[in-house]
């Protein structure tokens, strides 16, 4: 059990209630807890076991210690699983497509090339934040790490810049992105666990991401570079995200247009929750076309014929493209999948009600214990959306009956806390340390430490916004 963690939840217990309130059973049920997730962060963390299958076997040893019977544990189980593979596991393929239809008809590479040719060496750092953030709101981090990382090589060569300086604020920009904003995994999946409105969750976390990506983004970048030397990584230069480059690539505009347009229609269907009557023709059409799936799946149709049409690409070349997103997410939903039966186990078990009781009697908001479950869980097995999704699991009915407002809060603190110190558990550190050519203390000084740096200042803005909304 990661001490964060374990000393957060020791921490509520010492302040819980004195009078009588605390029973054996309570005490059997946070034992279901802890064990829970010990043997989750054990199986991932030590026995390298796949998430989905350590999120199965964490859910069944809550179970069997707060002393459901099997056959409703099994059925449960999968109940979770498969509600939230409906609810999200629909928008992580949908928005899996978008991706590599943006990457593969060159779409991708217009928008990082037209914002190129408008900087300058003093703005290439704010310019790779807005890439990174344009880029990143369809796809998942690895993709947009493996397609950025030879951009940052390329510019820092040719601007004569340190890789750090270019490269950290674009790590910052996809990583916040994956931790805050949907339709990412992660906050997707703490949208449907604690059930608030996916347009203000949306909304608030790009409001969130700004500052944040700015003081961890350029702030860091310019901080770290003079202090970390690397040298330049020509290898990946000439390294490509697509197998063969299109004969013509989209237009700037239609390709921004195919990135913003799924968080316009969800942004209007919150609009009209907020300012029309539900019996209106304006209110029935924004409703409808704003749900996150008819969204998405909108987005992917327009983008078929625009991309595909602007890079010319044949009905056999658009098919391959758009199936071949798929195998690629198959494990992602898995995990979610997974994290939404750990959820509902922890529900059916009685363990979200005592840890309701438990934070209400220490007078802990669901910010602060959302955001420090997170953490811990996150440090623990180095996933960030096994953390958001367990976290969400756990803080879901201290939410019900807040404002909505409030409510997306506390998604965007959980997915605040995912973020907080990657280090060698996590498949990201990896990624990140081999392509910068980094050693493993170099890695830390830079990406752990942005890493840090995103997850605490993003809560510090969370709780600035908890204290006005």
């Amino acid at each position: 059990m990661p001490s964060s963690l374990s000393g957060s939840l020791a921490a509520v217990l010492a302040q819980a209630p004195q009078a009588g309130a605390w029973t054996a059973n309570d005490t059997r049920l946070l034992t279901a807890a802890l064990a829970g997730i010990a043997v989750i962060v054990v199986l991932i963390s030590w026995a390298k076991l796949h998430p989905f299958l350590s999120l199965a076997l964490g859910a069944t040893t809550l179970g069997v210690v707060a002393g459901m019977p099997f056959g409703d544990l099994v059925s449960t189980f999968t109940e979770g699983l498969g509600k939230t593979v409906g609810d999200v596991g629909l928008l992580v393929a949908l928005g899996a497509m978008l991706g590599k239809l943006l990457t593969d008809t060159g779409g991708a590479e217009q928008i990082v090339e037209t914002v190129l040719r408008r900087t300058t060496n003093r703005t290439l750092p704010w310019a790779m934040v807005f890439i990174a953030a344009l880029l990143g709101l369809p796809m998942f981090f690895e993709v947009g790490v493996v397609l950025l990382v030879p951009v940052v090589v390329m510019v820092a060569s040719r601007a004569e810049q340190p890789m750090l300086r270019i490269g950290i604020p674009a790590l910052a920009g996809l990583s916040i992105l994956h931790g805050l904003v949907p339709p990412h995994p992660g906050p997707l999946a703490a949208v449907d666990a604690l059930n608030v409105d996916l347009g203000i969750t949306l909304a608030l976390g790009v409001v969130v991401s700004i500052p944040t990506a700015i003081i961890a983004g350029p702030v860091f970048g310019s901080f770290i570079a003079k202090r970390v030397q690397l040298p330049p990584a020509t290898h990946l230069l000439g390294k490509s995200s697509t197998e063969t480059a299109p004969e013509k690539r989209p237009s700037f505009f239609a390709a921004v247009a195919m990135l913003l347009l799924p968080v316009v229609l969800m942004l209007g269907k919150s609009v009209a929750d907020l300012l029309l009557a539900e019996d209106t023709f304006g209110y029935r059409v924004l409703d409808t076309i704003g749900k996150p799936v008819v969204a998405m799946m909108l987005t992917v149709l327009i983008a078929i014929v625009v991309l595909g049409t602007g890079a010319r690409f044949s009905r056999n070349r658009l098919s391959e493209v758009v199936g071949g997103s798929l195998p690629a997410i198959a494990g992602i939903i898995l995990i979610v999948g997974a994290g939404g039966g750990f959820k509902q186990t922890l529900v059916d078990s009685g363990v979200n009600t005592m840890i309701t009781d438990l934070a209400s009697g220490a007078h802990l908001s669901p910010l602060v214990l959302g955001w420090l479950i997170a953490v811990g869980i996150r440090v623990a097995t180095g996933s960030a959306t096994v953390a958001t999704i367990s976290a969400a699991g756990m803080v879901a009915p201290m939410v019900m009956g807040l404002p909505p407002a409030q409510g997306a809060l506390v998604a965007l603190a959980i997915g605040s806390g995912s973020l907080f110190l990657s280090h060698v558990n996590d498949a990201g550190f990896w990624l990140v340390k081999e392509y910068f050519g980094m050693t493993v203390g170099q890695t830390l000084k830079t990406w752990s430490a942005m890493e840090t740096l995103l997850s605490v200042v993003s809560f510090g803005v969370i709780l600035g916004l908890s204290a006005v909304l």
